[in-house]
């Protein structure tokens, strides 16, 4: 009898510390049965979305423009920027998968629930999208040896050229790495691959501009770095 009652109190209690465990566990996804509901991606990842979208705006505009005038043919799908903006509509397209439990597996990776790194990603992008259009809108009004293809080009050393020297790759760079960490680590495969070739275009680009200021811009080069200032 008195074996009795200790394997029913033991069998009440293990139930008891099963229920415990397992009912908060469900009644925090009661919205899903049976899985695991994924964290929302945070304002910011939406507002780092609506940055690139703006980009390719201005830069579809500014670019048209600026081939209209010279009489040159506009391939708008080799335009960076723009395939950047693609890019982000890709990753919008994903955190909507897993937001809709399409791609419950991919939340990791699609988008950032950190509002903290949401917002650090959200400056970074604002300002690498800014000091990008700034650069973009000075050589669009001053022309540029090695893009507006104008007669006279002038040499800009002012506005965020005072900074590094190429300050459209710059803020490019720095766009992507703060979508990176504001919105999704997927933004890792562009700047890999679009970090070693601005690099070269940055190294091309100034060996066309020797040519042309041989002596200004070499002393425009002792001045100011190449991408990061003070660094590189």
């Amino acid at each position: 009898m008195g074996f009795a009652l200790l394997y029913i109190y033991k069998d009440c209690s293990a139930a008891r510390c099963r229920r415990s465990t397992v009912e908060p566990l469900e009644s925090r996804y009661r919205l899903i049965p049976n899985q695991l509901h994924p964290a929302a991606m945070t304002i910011y990842g939406w507002l780092i979305f609506a940055l690139w979208l703006a980009l390719v705006a201005y830069w579809s505009l500014a670019t048209g423009a600026l081939m209209r005038h010279i009489g040159s043919r506009w391939l708008w799908w080799r335009e960076i920027a723009i395939r950047l903006g693609f890019f982000a509509l890709v990753v919008l397209v994903l955190q909507l998968a897993v937001l809709g439990q399409v791609l419950p597996n991919a939340g990791p990776y699609a988008h950032n629930s950190s509002t903290w790194m949401g917002l650090v990603g959200f400056v970074c992008t604002a300002l690498g999208l800014g000091l990008a259009i700034g650069a973009r809108a000075l050589l669009g009004r001053k022309g540029s040896a090695s893009t507006s293809g104008r007669e006279n080009p002038e040499l800009i050393t002012t506005g965020p050229y005072a900074l590094v020297r190429h300050p459209l790759y710059s803020g490019m760079l720095l766009a992507m790495l703060g979508s990176a960490i504001g919105q999704s680590v997927l933004w890792l495969m562009p700047l890999m691959v679009y970090g070693p070739y601005f690099i070269r275009g940055a190294r091309r680009e100034e060996k066309l501009l020797i040519e042309q200021f041989p002596d200004r811009y070499r002393a425009y080069m002792k001045q100011t770095k190449m991408l990061l200032p003070f660094v590189l």
